[in-house]
């Protein structure tokens, strides 16, 4: 049961984690949202997508970035609101809010990773 006397992130239960897993080695992100959904999602997705201003300027849209090395190799909460996710290659600036990893793991489930790669560009959440 949600905490009343606690900030609740933009989006409410929706953008709300319980769990997130990571297990060494998996190519993959686990969500589990407090509405008891539950996203997956791709490494390849999540930093293909990196919204830092050093992947995509200060520009109103967040283009699919090519490369990058895909082992997730730390991820740390930052505030109440979002995942800061530390990669292999030391590129660590991407702030992934809530609210944005949810959206981006309801367009998975309708899509499938290699529509949404292949959509090239996605609006700022």
């Amino acid at each position: 049961m949600t905490d009343p006397s606690r900030p609740q992130p933009p989006g409410g239960a929706r953008a709300q984690p319980t769990g997130v897993k990571a297990p060494h080695g998996a190519k993959e992100l686990e969500i589990t949202w407090a509405d008891g959904h539950r996203s997956k999602l791709p490494h390849e997705i999540l930093r293909g997508y990196c919204p830092c201003a050093g992947c995509q300027g200060h520009s109103g849209m967040i283009q699919f970035q090519e490369g990058g090395n895909l082992d997730l190799r730390n991820i740390e909460q930052v505030g109440n609101y979002a995942l800061g996710l530390g990669w292999g290659d030391n590129h660590d600036t991407g702030i992934y809010s809530f609210r944005y990893l949810r959206a981006l793991g309801d367009l998975l489930d309708a899509q499938g990773p290699e529509a949404v790669k292949l959509m090239g560009t996605l609006p700022r959440i």
